[in-house]
């Protein structure tokens, strides 16, 4: 096969299509202002890359078993509030606390599955839940950032700003264990042949336990990343950080049903729909008409995705 055709291929079209959807939004960025070509303007731009990537691959692991979580946002606000309050306070009650919330992400996903209800309507009644807690631990905004997460968010590393570097090591590693190892390809099964896992004798409860955990785990994650940026918290910190995560786990070529996803493209969704906000900016047009222009580069990108499919049937 040559060059030219391996280009053409509808497969690598379709796997390339998150990168390239980034790099034609960051290049008009950097046509629009020069000045963002540079360290400190990409450090500026992508600084809520971290958290907004953590809870996609949160909502990735839910995706992968067929499932939908409309709470995502809400559980970030929640853990974020915790991590303001109860863990600068009193490290040992916020470590407890936070390990219950992934315990309990881990208890929802198994009563979806044993009671085979819509994950829709558990996870957005969980969402008022989790915001309800929050409201309590935190009723007004305020808290603040452990000392030790504002280091870890505030890096400053020569050459390629830290959230960069973080974004593509949540990538690789969230890409290697979920699609480079036979227990990942097990947990993907669980999405895309979910009687073939059961007849090799896997439990369908213990792949839901352990997705939701893994997402809850990431949801704490992006919490905490996220008041390492702010110093404070807020119950209401991450409510759009639901919308978001669907949207970026399709962006980077992840669908609805059977199983398929991709980490390395989730994450590079992620940091597109981070740029959207900057590139709205500079544009000089109102941050409220974000989440209309993050919806129309979804619909573009699911427009090319359908394309290339017609190519490939």
């Amino acid at each position: 096969m040559t060059i030219m055709e391996r280009i053409t291929n509808p497969r690598f079209l379709r796997s390339a299509l998150p990168l390239a959807s980034f790099a034609v939004l960051l290049s008009l960025i950097f046509y629009v202002q020069p000045r963002a070509m540079s360290y400190f303007g990409l450090n500026l731009m992508l600084q809520y890359a971290v958290p907004i990537a953590l809870a996609t691959i949160a909502q990735m692991f839910i995706l992968t078993v067929n499932d939908l979580d409309l709470s995502i946002g809400a559980f970030v606000g929640l853990t974020a509030s915790i991590g303001a309050t109860l863990l600068a306070d009193n490290p040992v009650v916020g470590v407890c606390a936070l390990a219950a919330c992934v315990a309990a992400y881990g208890a929802i996903g198994a009563l979806i599955h044993w009671r085979n209800l819509p994950s829709i309507v558990v996870t957005l009644g969980m969402s008022f839940v989790w915001l309800g807690i929050a409201v309590i631990i935190l009723p007004t905004p305020g808290g603040t950032s452990p000392a030790w997460i504002k280091a870890i968010m505030g890096l400053k590393v020569p050459y390629i700003p830290f959230p960069i570097i973080a974004a593509a090591v949540i990538a690789i590693v969230v890409q290697v264990l979920l699609m480079h190892t036979s227990y990942g390809a097990t947990l993907r099964g669980a999405g895309g042949n979910p009687r073939a896992i059961e007849r090799a004798g896997w439990s369908l409860l213990k792949i839901k336990i352990v997705m939701y955990s893994a997402a809850g785990f990431f949801g704490v994650l992006s919490g905490l990343s996220l008041i390492g940026l702010t110093s404070a918290a807020d119950a209401h910190i991450a409510d759009r950080y639901t919308l978001y995560s669907i949207a970026g786990v399709i962006l980077g070529g992840g669908e609805f049903v059977g199983g398929r996803v991709s980490p390395v493209g989730a994450v590079i969704g992620a940091l597109t729909l981070t740029l959207t906000g900057s590139f709205l900016i500079f544009l000089k047009i109102s941050p409220d008409w974000q989440i209309g222009a993050q919806g129309a580069i979804l619909i573009v990108v699911l427009a090319l995705r359908a394309l290339i499919k017609r190519r490939e049937g």
